[in-house]
């Protein structure tokens, strides 16, 4: 008999849904986990495990962790509070003057702590992330076991004094000097929009990014009102003016990009962009439908995600998946458009690649950071189950996912938060939902 190799945790009896590049289902197999890392992948009792804990997922899917591409973590306390608005109203008459009242590290922590609960149990395990005060970001998410690329908004209100603007990137590589024994969070440079940020602002992003390799997160053509005021300002379309800038030849990922039009579609795909797709928000707030069909016959990399919970309202990444795939069947006028398994890749190897982490999530592989979901199947919604994609975009939804591996550490175990209290974190919304509505009026 073999000899036993000891393991930090076993995943054993579920349907596999590797999302490789042979995107390979394997049924009654096993994952082995060991320092953060996938082991092994092999078929129930053909390998000999020792594990310190061992998940029986018979009647489960196990699947990579999904990948949020756009948030604003710490607007969670915000949920609700200006629904059935314009976008614009929503900005100016409530967003913007509440953050101008409340904002503080305490009120950003406990936000976020929250949110990032809230997208674990959701089964997400790594969010691409866009506000104020990193570090406050940073301590939640790490706190509540979650994965985070985290950028500082840069906007033009913010960079008055020159002491800002000189920072303007630094801050970048002093976070990650900062958390560069923390593994589950890194720091990326997030110029808001536009419309947001001068062209100096921009070109200077543009040249910290390049110099330093950094990630650039920027919100794109998210209504007609943007795409008119650049071409009024720059007498530029706005995938054309961020050529000018240097910043398209540059990894970015870009949030909505609903109002463009081919030539700019073409522009994208010749560049290393990715574009993160909000359906339910974009749907809420009547901002409009994205050109989907066109993107995928350029070739632009696309991926998916919630954007922040104050306009989506939830963080539920696998109904972002349902709607995206019903509606864009619908707008093309045909039920073979983007397949469950090729939406389920939009939350996972798309959105790795958008990041960069392709070498280390987005998909189950042997050496591959241990980011796990599982989704229990054995429920009235998820039986019989002939096709587990399907399952896994039209049928089950959050309500089904019941662990939650990050970093190789159960997060989520049977439904239930392994590192921070549930109870604690809804007590808190409670007590700053008290503030809030004094700040209203």
């Amino acid at each position: 008999m073999a000899s036993e190799k000891n393991v930090d945790l076993l995943i054993t009896g579920g349907t596999v849904l590797c999302m490789d590049a042979d995107l390979r289902t394997l049924e009654n197999h096993s994952v082995a986990v060991d320092k953060g890392k996938i082991l092994d992948i092999f078929p129930d009792g053909s390998a000999v495990y020792q594990a310190r804990e061992t998940l029986n997922a018979a009647d489960c899917i196990v699947m990579p962790g999904l990948i949020n591409a756009h948030t604003h973590l710490p607007m969670t306390y915000f949920r609700g509070l200006a629904d059935d608005l314009p976008l614009q109203a929503w900005l100016n008459d409530y967003i913007w003057p509440l953050e101008a009242k409340l904002l503080d590290r305490d009120f950003i922590r406990a936000s976020a702590l929250h949110g990032a609960a809230e997208m674990i149990k959701n089964g997400i395990t790594q969010i691409h992330d866009m506000y104020f005060d990193m570090p406050s970001i940073a301590d939640a998410c790490s706190q509540a076991g979650l994965r985070a690329i985290i950028g500082e908004a840069v906007i033009e209100a913010r960079l008055s004094d020159p002491a800002s603007r000189k920072a303007l990137g630094t801050k970048v590589l002093e976070m990650r000097r900062r958390y560069w024994d923390d593994p589950l969070v890194d720091f990326d440079l997030a110029p808001h929009s536009l419309y947001a940020c001068s062209q100096a602002t921009l070109e200077q992003c543009a040249q910290v990014a390049s110099e330093h390799g950094i990630l650039s997160h920027t919100h794109l053509s998210e209504t007609k009102n943007e795409v008119e005021q650049c071409l009024a300002q720059h007498g530029k379309k706005p995938v054309f003016y961020l050529s000018d800038l240097g910043l398209l030849a540059l990894p970015a990922v870009y949030a909505h990009a609903i109002w463009v039009d081919e030539d700019e579609i073409a522009l994208l795909a010749e560049n290393p962009a990715s574009i993160a797709v909000c359906t339910e928000c974009n749907l809420k707030l009547a901002s409009g439908i994205l050109p989907l069909s066109s993107y995928l016959k350029h070739g632009v990399n696309v991926c998916l995600a919630t954007d922040g919970v104050a306009s989506n309202n939830n963080l539920d990444l696998l109904a972002e998946l349902d709607v995206t795939a019903k509606l864009h069947k619908a707008i093309n006028e045909d039920p073979a458009f983007l397949p469950a398994q090729q939406a389920l890749g939009m939350a996972t190897r798309n959105a790795a690649k958008a990041l960069g982490i392709s070498d280390k999530r987005g998909s189950l592989e042997v050496g591959k950071d241990a980011d796990i979901t599982v989704l229990d199947a054995c429920c009235l919604n998820g039986q019989p189950l002939y096709n587990p994609y399907s399952h896994v975009v039209y049928a089950l939804g959050a309500r089904s996912v019941r662990d939650v591996v990050i970093n190789g550490e159960l997060v989520l175990r049977q439904g239930n938060l392994t590192k921070v209290d549930e109870a604690e974190i809804i007590a808190s919304a409670k007590q700053y939902q008290t503030k809030i509505k004094a700040a209203l009026h």
